[in-house]
């Protein structure tokens, strides 16, 4: 698995944490968008495209499903979003 094009919008809003929004596309053929760029109280971090439950919860509705995809999507959108001004 590759990770092909990626897009980021930087988001500066006072007092929010949401530091900006993503997209991925792997392969060339599979795109995932909305994903979140958060201000965590150490670092930056992702949050997965997820949808409210009827409970009130939220579900992700994509995400990796281990550490070394994970790294790979952190790597990719934070090196992108570093070299924004």
């Amino acid at each position: 698995m590759k990770i092909t094009s990626v897009n980021v919008r930087k988001i500066e809003k006072e007092g929010s944490r949401m530091k900006g929004m993503a997209s991925i596309v792997i392969d060339d053929c599979f795109l995932v968008r909305d994903i979140r760029i958060i201000e965590g109280n150490e670092k930056l971090f992702l949050a997965m495209p997820s949808r409210k439950t009827a409970t009130g919860g939220f579900v992700d509705l994509a995400h990796p499903l281990n550490r070394e995809c994970r790294e790979m999507i952190e790597n990719a959108i934070f090196e992108v979003y570093n070299k924004q001004d």
